[in-house]
């Protein structure tokens, strides 16, 4: 009994003392709990500071003298072409001439078998001088007469008739000689020459052909020969143009130089001058034709080639230029960022020019002493502090540009020399 006493006195000790170590482990977890949220309370992170202005480049526009051009679009054309013909019939017997060669004038081009032709002078020429055998008895004849009027040997109608058989003479000598400059003509013309310097086309009938000669469009087409030197360069214009063109030249600012740049050139090499405008505009199209004229010493240029080609429309004129990468697209209109007098981003408006040696002129919405952001746009939002640094605007080193895809224009302009 006393056994089973002390056992129950031993366990029930055992419960007390592990109940007391588990209340102790929570009051030491809790008071670990509420350490912990007493450091973080006393030790939270400071909030993250703001980040410091953007860094840019600024400079003001470039004020430059610049010359308006207008833009148009054609092709070149030969100053002279020429379809060669022959003037007589007959066999062709040599062609003398490459395709394609550079003539010059007067070279020979075909042969055609020139002995029938110099059978037919031969004839002329023997014709020529029976009638001269002629004309020399008629007028011996006469003056045997006038020696025998006088003696009353002979009568007047006599004398007359003789008279008229003199005349006769000599017309026929004339005639004669007329057929023999004819035949030497034909003679000349079985040698076809060049009339014109230039290209030459292609031969279209080869040696031992039979041509047809005659006048005009009736004869068979040889070859052609195109004038390149000097070359034209035709054009449409639009009657908006014209008109300013036109007002231009009444005020005596007008200027007719024009410059013309290939499709793969990056400027305007080629100088030219404008030397006609058609009578009238075409009145469904409200365009009119125009042709600049320009040396073309080695040939390089072709009819048929497509060029873009500005003529002067004028004066010089002052205008600011910005680089073009500095134009920003907001929507549908372009804009510059500029930097006010508080260091504060501006949003400007404006409206593009031409593109001269890189840099774009800016026709209105900004003034001279703007300080317009030209490295650094990315960074730079319209009503945002900035960190400025100055820079500067230079155009590029090439003379001529061509205009940016980024706003086209019907206009040019370069700098006034």
């Amino acid at each position: 009994m006393n056994m089973l006493t002390n056992d129950i006195h031993s366990d029930h000790e055992l419960r007390t003392r592990r109940s007391r170590t588990v209340r102790n482990g929570s009051i030491a977890v809790a008071a670990l709990l509420l350490a912990g949220g007493a450091w973080k309370l006393t030790h939270q992170a400071p909030a993250a500071a703001a980040p410091p202005p953007a860094s840019v480049t600024i400079a003001t526009p470039l004020s430059r003298d610049v010359r308006g051009w207008d833009d148009y679009v054609g092709r070149f054309a030969p100053s002279k072409s020429v379809e060669v013909r022959p003037r007589v019939s007959g066999q062709v017997v040599g062609v003398h001439f490459k395709d394609g060669d550079i003539v010059r004038q007067g070279q020979l081009l075909f042969t055609i078998d020139p002995r029938p032709f110099a059978a037919s002078l031969a004839e002329a020429r023997a014709n020529s001088a029976s009638a001269r055998s002629t004309l020399a008895l008629a007028r011996s004849d006469l003056a045997r007469a006038n020696r025998l009027v006088g003696d009353e040997a002979i009568s007047g109608g006599e004398v007359d008739a003789l008279k008229a058989r003199l005349q006769a003479a000599e017309a026929a000598v004339a005639a004669a000689d007329a057929r023999v400059r004819e035949k030497a003509l034909d003679m000349e013309f079985t040698q076809v020459r060049a009339p014109i310097a230039g290209r030459i086309s292609d031969r279209r009938v080869d040696a031992g052909n039979q041509v047809a000669g005659g006048e005009g469009t009736t004869g068979s087409l040889l070859t052609t020969i195109n004038a390149l030197d000097p070359i034209y360069f035709t054009f449409d214009g639009s009657e908006a143009l014209f008109i300013k063109a036109q007002r231009a030249r009444a005020a005596g600012t007008a200027a007719s130089p024009v410059e013309i740049q290939l499709q793969d050139e990056a400027g305007y090499r080629w100088k030219g001058q404008l030397d006609f405008t058609d009578n009238g505009l075409d009145p469904r199209s409200g365009t009119i034709r125009g042709r600049a004229v320009l040396a073309n010493p080695h040939y390089f240029l072709t009819p048929g080639m497509f060029g873009n080609m500005r003529l002067a429309s004028g004066g010089t004129h002052r205008a600011l230029l910005v680089p073009d990468s500095a134009i920003q697209t907001d929507q549908a209109r372009k804009t510059l960022l500029v930097v006010g007098n508080d260091g504060k981003v501006v949003a400007k408006g404006v409206e593009l020019g031409p593109v001269i040696d890189g840099l774009r002129v800016i026709n209105s919405g900004i003034a001279a002493s703007d300080k317009i952001i030209i490295s650094g746009t990315q960074m730079a939002l319209p009503g945002m502090p900035v960190q400025p640094h100055p820079g500067k605007i230079a155009p590029e080193a090439t003379a001529d540009a061509t205009p940016s895809a980024t706003a086209p224009v019907a206009a040019e302009a370069t700098f006034a020399r």
